[in-house]
């Protein structure tokens, strides 16, 4: 996947929000202005679903104004045909993947709603820890900037394991269990295909249960340029850019290697 040297930017603020994070809230809001240059878009808006209210609270928002994300939550949410089917994909989905830009056109969500900000072109992208849902990402364009294609899809699908880790870690107070629990063998796995150290194995595992750097320290009883001694050596061995990139290999690796071994 190719980046231009403003997204590799962008997605390295992201990861090192992530790993310095302590507040869920204050990430979703910080996180803003990096997702909208990754992605090239104008405006972001994030929120929570609350099952026990049935409403999307705790909004963030960059390019957004108040005013519209409250008649969003008063009003244009009853007929806001994209939000709820996005949601129920549980992955990054355009816009156009549930409803054609041509029917979308004739809303009045659209006409009322979207185009008063002059937005034309939508992404989302919703974060579960099992049937919870942590928070979401809500990021459109303008019309002349042309719709989202499947390297910008696949960007968002890059950080969600970490993204949803970090979240379950902020909003539940505690150290993240591993993402793929079913895998006990997992840091056995990552040395034996990825010839990664017994150390670096542990890292990288920790790394993909989202875990910032100052906790896969405490959690290995070591000191941080040590934890970054090891994640220097993992980005080069896995070929991997940042933190991101790394979550998705290791947890491409574990997956396809833990069913390879149960069906054998």
């Amino acid at each position: 996947m190719y980046l231009s040297s403003n997204q590799s930017r962008a997605l390295g603020q992201a990861m090192h929000l992530m790993a310095e994070a302590d507040d869920a809230d204050t990430l979703r809001e910080a996180l803003g202005i990096p997702l909208l240059d990754l992605l090239g878009a104008d405006t972001y808006v994030s929120m929570v679903w609350d099952p026990a209210t049935e409403r999307f609270e705790r909004p963030a928002a960059q390019n957004m104004p108040a005013c519209q994300l409250r008649a969003w939550d008063e009003y244009y949410r009853f007929v806001d045909p994209l939000t709820f089917a996005m949601m129920k994909r549980r992955r990054p989905t355009v816009a156009t993947q549930v409803l054609a830009q041509n029917d979308l056109n004739r809303t009045e969500f659209f006409n009322d709603f979207l185009q008063v900000e002059r937005l034309h072109w939508g992404i989302n992208i919703y974060f579960f820890s099992e049937e919870r849902c942590l928070g979401d990402f809500r990021i459109w364009r303008r019309r002349e900037r042309g719709n989202f294609d499947a390297a910008e899809i696949e960007v968002l699908r890059m950080l969600e394991p970490s993204l949803t880790a970090t979240l379950d870690r902020l909003n539940s107070g505690q150290a993240p269990k591993p993402r793929f629990e079913s895998v006990p063998d997992a840091p056995a796995l990552l040395r034996q295909h990825a010839r990664l150290s017994p150390r670096e194995a542990d890292v990288a595992w920790l790394v993909a249960c989202g875990c910032p750097d100052k906790q896969i320290a405490q959690r290995l009883n070591v000191g941080l340029p040590t934890v970054r001694f090891h994640l220097a050596n993992i980005f080069r061995k896995l070929r991997a850019d940042n933190r991101a990139s790394v979550a998705a290999r290791v947890q491409t690796l574990v997956e396809s290697r833990h069913h390879a071994g149960l069906s054998a």
